[in-house]
């Protein structure tokens, strides 16, 4: 296992009680590095939407699960916070709850002369994900998605 998907993990099993005593869904973890720096992130949600307070409340209790567990050798900065409005659906379980709702995803290679679609997202499964874009029902390989998140509509 990569070691920044072994630090999400653990960080992530560390959170499980968190979410609970502040009633917040874990909506992913990432450990990341961008620039020269490591960044610990964790997304959290709930049905009426996060607060500043719920992120607050979630990162001291996990800064502090985090000091006492001390597994992460580099230094790293902990984030905490909503994924957003236009959210990036990378598990099954994000892509479940979107199914119905319109999606946008970019592709690592041109297709069909373009590397950006939208649509609404009609299935998927492990290797594939299906979009109604108007016209014509598109499926994509998943691995050849560099991303694929929640469209916004102003």
């Amino acid at each position: 296992m990569a070691k920044q998907e072994s630090c999400a993990d653990k960080t992530e099993a560390l959170l499980v009680p968190i979410a609970e005593q502040y009633q917040v869904d874990i909506y992913d973890v990432e450990y990341v590095k961008e620039g020269g720096d490591w960044y610990l992130r964790a997304y959290i949600d709930k049905p009426q939407g996060v607060t500043i307070d719920d992120c607050e409340n979630v990162s001291r209790a996990l800064s502090d699960r985090l000091d006492e567990e001390d597994f992460i050798e580099d230094a790293y900065i902990l984030e905490v916070s909503s994924p957003g409005l236009g959210r990036v659906l990378k598990k099954d379980r994000h892509l479940k709850s979107a199914l119905g709702q319109e999606i946008e995803c970019k592709t690592y290679r041109p297709v069909d002369g373009a590397k950006e679609f939208s649509g609404i997202l009609k299935s998927f499964d492990e290797e594939s994900i299906t979009i109604d874009c108007g016209e014509e029902e598109k499926k994509f390989l998943r691995k050849d998605l560099a991303v694929i998140r929640l469209a916004l509509d102003f």
